[in-house]
C-alpha cells in the first residue's frame, strides 16, 4: 500500500471512491464555491452514502465535515459512479442553481437489478431529496452524467450492459424537459463488434456551443479500454452509434487507458483549452509509463487532432487497473486558469481515500 502521501491533503480521512469536482456558476452568491463527492460503498451496515464536501478558497481547503450527504434508501444493494451537475437554466419546476446528483444502484442485488437514481438539492448540497430515475433494468446501469442539449432538455447519459444479446455494454442516453419524465432512449455508441465496451462518458458544452464527449472503449483489441472522443452540434445527435469516434493520442503516440474525465478552460482571448485526465498512461505499444497518474492531456482544437501530455506536479504513484488508485479522477481550472484542482483516490493505511492538489496548467 502506499504510504509516501500528504495526509494533510486528505478530503476526506477514511474510504471515498469516485470523486466529482465542480465549481458553483448559476447560484447567485454562492458563485465560486467548490464541491465535492464521493461515494462510500456499502460495507456491512455502514457507508451506501455520497458524500459532499466545499471550499470557500479555490480548493486551497476543505470542509472537514461533509456539508450534505445523499442517502438513497436502495443504496444498501449498491452504490457507485455518482455524478453532480449545477442546472445553468431552470427546467420545468427546477430553478437554474439546482443541482442534481445521480449514482449506479443495486449492483449487489440479486438478481441484477439497477437503478440510476436522481436527486436535488436546492440549498448548496446541503440537504437532498429524490427527483426521479432516469434508467432502470436488469443488468448492469453504470456512471451517470448529465448535459444540457441545445433545447434546454436534461440529457441522462450512461452506460447499458442490459442488452447482452446485442452487445456487451453501450452508451446510451434519455432526455427530459423536466427532469422528472425521461424518454427517448437512444443510443449513443453501440458498437457493431459486441464484446466492445464503450463507458465512462463525460460531456462538455464549448464555448462555441457544441459539445465533447470522452469515454473509454475496453475490450477494444489495439488498446484496452483507450479513451476516444466524438462531438455534437446540438448535444443531442451524436451521430451514427456503430461509429466509435476518433481515439485520444497524444503527439508523443502515448494514450490513456481507463476512466477518463474532462474539463475545460477559456482564457480571455477566447482560447479554449480541454483537460483530459486518465487513470494510465500508456505507450504506443501498450506498456504503462512511469508517469501514469502525474500526467494530463491538453487540446486546443475542442478535442479534435492534436493532444499534448502535461506533467502534474500532483499526482497518485504506483497506479495499477484497479477502482481505486487514480481511478476517475476529476480536474478543474482554477485561479483564474493558472492553476488545475485534481482530487484522486489512492490506498492510504489500508483505505482507499480521496486525495487533492493542484498543478499548473501552463507552466
Amino acid at each position: 500500500l502506499v504510504q509516501a502521501q500528504n495526509t494533510e491533503k486528505l478530503l476526506l480521512n477514511g474510504t471515498g471512491l469516485y470523486p466529482r469536482l465542480i465549481r458553483l456558476e448559476h447560484s447567485g452568491d454562492a458563485n465560486g464555491r467548490l464541491l465535492a463527492g464521493v461515494v462510500i460503498p456499502p460495507l456491512g451496515d455502514e457507508g451506501g452514502i455520497s458524500l459532499i464536501f466545499e471550499s470557500l478558497d479555490e480548493g486551497e481547503t476543505w470542509s472537514t465535515e461533509p456539508v450534505g450527504i445523499v442517502r438513497d434508501p436502495e443504496a444498501a444493494t449498491g452504490l457507485c459512479c455518482h455524478t453532480l451537475f449545477e442546472l445553468p437554466q431552470a427546467l420545468g419546476d427546477l430553478d437554474a442553481g439546482t443541482l442534481l446528483w445521480a449514482a449506479s444502484i443495486g449492483q449487489q442485488s440479486s438478481p441484477r437489478y439497477m437503478k440510476l437514481k436522481v436527486w436535488q438539492s436546492t440549498d448548496l448540497g446541503q440537504s437532498w431529496s429524490y427527483l426521479s430515475t432516469c434508467a432502470q433494468g436488469q443488468g448492469g446501469l453504470w456512471e451517470p452524467e448529465f448535459s444540457l442539449d441545445e433545447t434546454g432538455q436534461l440529457v441522462c447519459h450512461f452506460a447499458d450492459e442490459t442488452r447482452q444479446d446485442q452487445y456487451s455494454q453501450a452508451l446510451i442516453r434519455v432526455r427530459s424537459v423536466d427532469g422528472l419524465n425521461w424518454q427517448e432512449k437512444t443510443a449513443t455508441v453501440a458498437s457493431q463488434t459486441p464484446m466492445h465496451r464503450p463507458g465512462m462518458p463525460i460531456v462538455r458544452r464549448l464555448p462555441s456551443g457544441s459539445y465533447v464527449m470522452v469515454y473509454e472503449i475496453c475490450a477494444f483489441v489495439e488498446a484496452d479500454c483507450a479513451i476516444f472522443t466524438r462531438s455534437s452540434a446540438d448535444g443531442w445527435d451524436w451521430g451514427q452509434a456503430n461509429d466509435l469516434g476518433e481515439r485520444i493520442i497524444a503527439d508523443t503516440g502515448n494514450y490513456f487507458a481507463h476512466t477518463p474525465t474532462l474539463s475545460l478552460f477559456t482564457n480571455q482571448s477566447n482560447i479554449t483549452t480541454l483537460i483530459l485526465n486518465g487513470q494510465i498512461l500508456m505507450d504506443a505499444s501498450g506498456n504503462q509509463l512511469a508517469g501514469t497518474g502525474q500526467t494530463l492531456m491538453i487540446s486546443q482544437s475542442e478535442g479534435l487532432g492534436s493532444w499534448k501530455e502535461l506533467a502534474s506536479s500532483f499526482g497518485i504513484k504506483n497506479v495499477f487497473n484497479n477502482y481505486c488508485p487514480n481511478y476517475s479522477s476529476p480536474v478543474l481550472a482554477l485561479d483564474k486558469g493558472s492553476s488545475l484542482l485534481i482530487i484522486a483516490t489512492n490506498y492510504y493505511q489500508g483505505k482507499c481515500r480521496p486525495f487533492y492538489g493542484k498543478t499548473k496548467l501552463f507552466p
